[in-house]
């Protein structure tokens, strides 16, 4: 499908869904520690969602998928499903994914969240990812291309001694869930589609601590890491601008 272009009332309700998407994940932190279930987490997004803020989880029911929220935690890389017998414990990191719908425009983000108190290990993969999603959005601006993104994304992680998932990436959003184009979280300077003012889309790292293969569990929807390593990831819808970049989903706070 073409790369579609938003116009400036459009990006306007895109803001209003992302600020939503970017509430439900500030409204969690609280609620991320030992002892709670993935379930129960979920339960409160979905409440939230629906009863406070009037809008539509996109999650549920997409392709089949059940549940409101992506729950990922230690080496789950992405779309792990929340169950009442996935109990979070001290040390653990969990990546918690929404997309909310409102007026048809959909905000779509993500973050880390650590329980308790994690590993060394665990702190500078999480800290890193977040890092390199920052760097890859930095470069977004007119005339840029989606390889600058994909590139100082590769570049920090591997720097520090982590990997970059292949199989999975960042995608255009707007009225449609996932749109083209496809935004690679690795690659070359100057490569791929040129950026231009309107462009809306997701930066999305997903970064291991070990090698960056994959396996995708029998549930059909939930990947973990080949080697078990430990896997980060952070995710903000952008919009690009006259100039440079607005992130459409900031968090309400700096948590």
């Amino acid at each position: 499908m073409p790369v579609t272009v938003k116009t400036p009332e459009q990006i306007e309700h895109m803001r209003v869904a992302g600020r939503l998407a970017a509430e439900v994940l500030e409204m969690l932190v609280p609620h991320v520690k030992p002892g709670v279930s993935t379930e129960e987490l979920d339960r409160l997004a979905y409440e939230h969602i629906v009863e406070k803020q009037k809008a539509v989880p996109a999650n549920v029911g997409y392709k089949g998928f059940p549940k409101t929220l992506c729950t990922s935690v230690n080496h789950v890389i992405c779309h792990g499903i929340p169950h009442p017998g996935k109990v979070l414990k001290d040390g653990d990191i969990v990546n918690i994914d929404v997309t909310v719908i409102k007026d048809g425009w959909h905000g779509d983000t993500s973050r880390m969240y650590c329980v308790g108190t994690p590993s060394v290990l665990a702190r500078r993969l999480v800290d890193t990812t977040l890092e390199a999603m920052l760097r890859g959005i930095a470069q977004v601006r007119p005339g840029a291309t989606l390889g600058d993104i994909g590139h100082a994304i590769q570049k920090h992680a591997e720097a520090q001694g982590f990997s970059v998932v292949r199989e999975y990436c960042g995608h255009g959003i707007g009225q449609i869930y996932h749109e083209d184009p496809q935004v690679l979280h690795y690659g070359q300077p100057g490569a791929g589609l040129k950026l231009q003012k309107g462009m809306t889309f997701t930066v999305e790292p997903m970064i291991n601590a070990g090698k960056p293969h994959t396996r995708l569990l029998p549930d059909g929807w939930t990947v973990v890491t080949k080697d078990h390593s430990l896997s980060a990831q952070w995710e903000h819808t952008v919009a690009v601008t006259d100039d440079g970049y607005e992130i459409l989903t900031a968090w309400p706070s700096a948590a």
